[in-house]
């Protein structure tokens, strides 16, 4: 066998999806659980504008998801805790060697590294029952990682984040050669380019300690799309300089230097909880399109979709307001996970 996971803009068969369920990251108030699920099913119906969307629905959300959802979309009913599916859900993989297989890689899924208010057990469960229903192989992992720590270009390159697959609340054991030993075997990955660290907002209290699909994307095989903080006055300015400086002496698979092509955050620096972490960056590439984050910055969030659109030819950015998605630790990107379509 040998697995590659293909690149995200590789044909779809459909999006995979959780519907939100009660807990704390949903929200303590009504209004603010009314945000939540508005978001998410905001997002399902814009990919569903461009593909298929599968929803794994918790039994006690049933009647709500099949009110907000309608019957275009797929309902999968099972249980939920967190649904982020882009982290507990499966990585899809095919085998070149075996054209029409597909393979679901399942990590080990702690909750971003078992901090106390994560509830995680129940939707950690979610990568084999997909894979299950889905028909693919099961590529069980013992590595601790989610889906938003990787991002690939389907040609053996993958982008990790020290704080991340080396954290040792995730990861106590591991050192760089042991994790890109198994993401070799699991996502065909050859050659990981390290990022020292994540954003500053992904570091507090409810964050996953450093996501790259927050900081970097290949939108294409030697072409890298990078979050840009523009103003001194966010702690990310320097943060990302650093990120930047480091990405520009390393190489991709193929022994290419990456072209960077800077995509620049919103106006807005802060909210209530301090410093944003908003990035145009965590877009979902569909079948002829990209569900792009909006913020609320019409000048802003229309430059993200001309640089988006310029780089993936030939889709069409749809701007789908993450803020509330943000708010509660993630974005478009976070809530979904692309399955790849394979000749049947």
């Amino acid at each position: 066998m040998a697995w590659r996971m293909p690149a995200e803009t590789a044909p779809h068969e459909r999006t995979w999806m959780a519907f939100p369920r009660e807990g704390i990251t949903l929200g303590e108030s009504a209004a603010e659980r009314e945000e939540g699920y508005a978001a998410w099913t905001a997002v399902a119906h814009a990919v569903a504008e461009f593909e298929p969307v599968a929803m794994v629905v918790d039994p006690s959300e049933r009647e709500r998801a099949a009110r907000m959802l309608g019957t275009g979309i797929q309902q999968v009913e099972a249980p939920v805790d967190e649904f982020w599916m882009r982290d507990h859900g499966p990585t899809f993989v095919v085998d070149d060697e075996r054209p029409g297989v597909l393979g679901a890689v399942d990590w080990v899924f702690n909750g971003w590294g078992a901090p106390e208010w994560s509830e995680w057990r129940k939707s950690a469960e979610h990568a084999r029952l997909i894979a299950e229903l889905v028909g693919a192989e099961l590529v069980s992992s013992l590595l601790v990682n989610e889906g938003g720590g990787i991002h690939v270009d389907g040609e053996g390159t993958v982008l990790v984040t020290e704080t991340v697959q080396l954290d040792p609340r995730r990861n106590p054991y591991a050192d760089r050669a042991r994790v890109e030993a198994e993401l070799a075997r699991t996502i065909g990955a050859t050659t990981a380019i390290w990022l020292p660290r994540g954003l500053t907002r992904d570091y507090d209290e409810f964050g996953t300690n450093g996501h790259v699909d927050i900081v970097a994307t290949i939108s294409s095989p030697g072409r890298l799309l990078l979050h840009a903080q523009p103003d001194p006055g966010h702690p990310d300015h320097e943060v990302m300089r650093g990120i930047r400086a480091e990405i520009e002496t390393q190489t991709d698979a193929s022994g290419r230097r990456l072209e960077i092509v800077d995509l620049p955050a919103p106006s807005t620096l802060r909210d209530d909880e301090g410093f944003v972490d908003w990035s145009y960056v965590n877009h979902l590439v569909v079948n002829g399109g990209v569900i792009a984050c909006g913020f609320g910055d019409e000048r802003a969030d229309a430059a993200a979709r001309e640089i988006l659109e310029a780089a993936y030819p030939g889709r069409r950015a749809v701007t789908v307001d993450a803020r509330p998605l943000f708010a509660r630790g993630g974005g478009i990107h976070c809530i979904t996970q692309q399955q790849p379509a394979v000749a049947r």
